[in-house]
């Protein structure tokens, strides 16, 4: 997840309104949010959220994974992109919808999900709206669609059974899955996973500019809004201890807010992508020791 242009341009915001003055910080912040605002329209740190790209830089074949390319369409009628791959070596333990971070397209992001399919599980990983291959345009709600167009599409796969679904989202992936299951719930949806998913938009944007930041956002569809109704479908939480983006406290307020049953990994000294392949993996083995008791439960 990378929130640099948010900071650049309140860089550049904070040159603008120059230092020879020593006014008080309110008027400070207030100045930096007017001019803010003028560079970036009201609101327009919402869009500071998302950096799509087009490209694709690798596949599952390059990894020796078998995959299929898949078109589906969300609820507005938005054209999107995923590959399909099937579970290795046996039949699948479930399916996993994985969601990804707010950068790039499918194919930055195969090392966070290529696993799962080498462990007997199905993938599904798509772009939203706007990333990728995917039709449309980025937008917040039409993303929360998005994820729910993903779930309905697989249920159609005569390759996959309905009643055995897991929701895996990284980032911005676990943040847009929390809201759109929680919103609206998925029928044989066994499972929810987060790695590193932030509780708001505006805490987010507090995180990285402070008040200014925060002035920038709007905060409709927040997880941690959503999350207590994702319940009583099991919930998993992993979070890095040092990650510098998103700091473990936002996993440890969604834990705190999330209804029963609920689970919290607390990765030590992990960091915002690199909290599942940490000591040789020894969280992948936790959580998928935690996804197999689960969907015998």
């Amino acid at each position: 997840m990378h929130y640099g242009a948010l900071l650049m341009w309140l860089g550049v915001i904070g040159l603008a309104c120059g230092e020879d003055a020593a006014p008080r910080p309110q008027v400070v912040s207030d100045d930096l949010s007017r001019l803010a605002e003028a560079l970036l329209g009201k609101h327009g740190g919402n869009q500071l959220f998302y950096f799509p790209t087009h490209d694709v830089p690798a596949t599952p074949k390059d990894w020796g994974l078998k995959y299929e390319d898949v078109n589906f369409k969300s609820k507005d009628g938005t054209k999107l992109h995923a590959w399909f791959m099937p579970a290795q070596g046996k039949a699948a333990k479930a399916t996993v919808v994985f969601s990804h971070g707010n950068t790039g397209s499918i194919g930055h992001h195969l090392g966070f999900v290529m696993w799962f399919a080498e462990a007997g599980y199905n993938v599904l990983t798509y772009d939203y709206r706007g990333f990728g291959s995917s039709g449309g345009t980025v937008d917040r709600r039409g993303m929360l669609d998005d994820v729910r167009a993903a779930f309905a599409y697989v249920k159609t796969r005569s390759d996959v059974n309905g009643d055995k679904l897991v929701s895996y989202g990284h980032s911005l992936g676990g943040a847009k899955s929390l809201a759109a299951l929680g919103e609206e719930p998925v029928k044989g949806l066994r499972a929810v996973i987060t790695d590193a998913a932030f509780s708001s938009y505006l805490a987010m944007a507090q995180t990285m500019a402070g008040q200014v930041g925060a002035n920038l956002v709007t905060d409709e569809w927040a997880p941690k809004d959503a999350i207590r109704k994702i319940s009583p479908v099991p919930l998993l939480i992993v979070h890095g201890t040092r990650d510098e983006l998103v700091p473990v406290a936002q996993g440890r307020l969604l834990f705190k807010i999330a209804g029963e049953p609920k689970t919290l990994f607390e990765v030590k000294d992990g960091h915002h992508g690199d909290s599942l392949v940490r000591d040789h993996g020894a969280y992948r083995k936790k959580l998928l020791a935690w996804l197999d008791a689960t969907l015998k439960g």
